[in-house]
């Protein structure tokens, strides 16, 4: 019996998926997208809460450095949905005075130092510690990935108020896990990147739909451009036939010159038991995001980071989005590197960020809560363990016509949303290597701003 057959099969509609089947169906390849789910965006998604009766995620943002993600947005007409901010709100509990960190008038990478040196969250000695530590990120950041960042924090002479309200909340928000757990390469990525070498690409970027409906955009652009898109449909299993790969699902099989294989990577291990890649030194980090319905305005903030309780972040998803100030406040707390609530009941997380909320913000004792949802993502990303470098495969796997894809794959960035764009577009431009093309999919790497052009030497991918 014949089955229908494609120049590329992706499997997976995550990020990753997305960018390679947009940028080869954009190069005028037949595409079929197989995703297993009912929706796309893989681990940056959203779903129709059965109780709530609201459409929930875990908050996902992006960076002004993430070039990658943002053109993808760009090209398929969801760009103006992301709403941009050029301050941090650091907050601690009780009265304490706020810090906004801001772009200033100085060139980079002095753009934030005005607020910097004014920031009470920090003392004169935590701001010496913290500009000693910044200076091995002016250049650029390690090239191994050897050292964890708690070694760094030690060897730096970092004071303890520099690590809990500056190098904490960064890292473990962006990283999403303990110091031991992440390198010093990816944290100073962190620091360089969105710091130091331009304000542009410090700025935060909020999705104002929730996440699967902002991806739908990817999906649709992928659809018009000639490409085939299945939810719903897992893959079972993958022969090579001949010359070709027969992709064998829940609803049928297919066949397909190429296969990008765009999955995490427990779902490729299942897939590829007979590969030498090192699965085991893999390991996941959760994160725990608590939703808030409050029956009035609780901050007059969009986002601000949390300091010296369990919560990171919040966002005032209400205003995010736009919303009347007569629908009450939408919040969500978000719990980095959520290790303990992974074992904790749901009335118990609860209860503590109730708690907790109400030190920053003494309206949410006269608020009423309307509804209140808990959401725990146990593998949320992946950790970027000192040395795991060394174990992230390439997009090319040796064997003919297929690839990988996957945040998890080498891409020179930790678990992001633009770590897995840039591996779609990696696959996608191996594959067409592969085919003798030599497609170039890459946005332009970020660029020095400021004195940092004299400073920092050109990124390299």
């Amino acid at each position: 019996m014949s089955v229908a057959s494609f120049d590329v099969v992706v499997v997976g509609a995550g990020l990753a998926g997305l960018a390679a089947a947009s940028s080869l169906s954009a190069a005028g390849a037949s595409v079929l997208i197989l995703e297993r789910k009912p929706f796309v965006g893989g681990r940056a998604y959203s779903y129709e809460h059965p109780t709530l009766h609201e459409e929930i995620d875990c908050q996902h943002v992006l960076l002004g450095c993430c070039t990658n993600l943002i053109d993808l947005c760009v090209k398929s007409g969801v760009a103006d949905r992301i709403r941009w901010y050029d301050e941090l709100t650091f907050l601690q509990p009780g009265n304490a005075p706020r810090t906004r960190l801001k772009p200033g008038g100085m060139p980079a990478p002095f753009h934030t130092s005005f607020d910097f040196l004014r920031a009470p969250m920090l003392s004169m000695r935590d701001k010496i510690a913290i500009a000693r530590g910044l200076m091995e990120f002016l250049r650029g950041y390690p090239q191994n990935d050897n050292e964890s960042f708690a070694t760094w924090l030690k060897r730096t002479g970092q004071t303890e108020g520099a690590i809990k309200h500056l190098w904490e909340p960064v890292i473990v928000g962006a990283l999403n896990d303990s110091f031991e757990n992440c390198s010093t390469k990816y944290a100073g990525q962190v620091f360089h990147e969105s710091f130091l070498k331009s304000a542009e690409g410090g700025r935060l970027g909020i999705p104002t739909l929730p996440l699967s409906q902002f991806y739908s955009y990817v999906a649709e652009q992928c659809v018009r451009q000639g490409a085939e898109l299945r939810l719903s449909q897992s893959v079972t299993a993958l022969n090579r036939d001949g010359d070709a790969w027969r992709v064998s699902t829940s609803e049928g099989d297919f066949a397909a010159h190429n296969v990008i294989l765009a999955t995490n990577f427990h779902q490729t291990g299942s897939l590829l038991p007979q590969t030498n890649l090192a699965f085991q030194n893999f390991k996941n980090a959760p994160i725990t995001t608590v939703h808030l319905w409050f029956d009035r305005q609780i901050t007059e903030l969009d986002h601000a980071v949390l300091l010296d309780t369990g919560i990171q972040w919040l966002f005032h998803k209400s205003r995010i989005r736009g919303w009347a100030e007569e629908r009450g406040s939408y919040c969500e707390l978000v719990i980095s590197a959520s290790f303990e609530q992974l074992h904790q009941t749901r009335e118990a997380i609860f209860s503590n960020a109730l708690r907790e909320l109400a030190m920053f913000f003494p309206a949410v004792n006269e608020a009423k809560l309307v509804k209140s949802g808990i959401l725990k993502e146990a593998r949320a990303t992946f950790s970027v363990t000192p040395g795991l470098d060394a174990y992230r495969p390439k997009q090319e796997t040796g064997v003919p016509g297929l690839f990988l894809a996957g945040d998890w794959t080498a891409t020179g960035w930790p678990s992001t949303m633009e770590g897995a764009v840039r591996s779609g577009r990696l696959a996608a431009e191996a594959l067409s290597r592969s085919a003798g093309q030599n497609l170039r999919f890459f946005a332009q790497e970020p660029q020095a701003a400021g004195l940092m052009k004299w400073i920092a030497p050109a990124s390299k991918l």
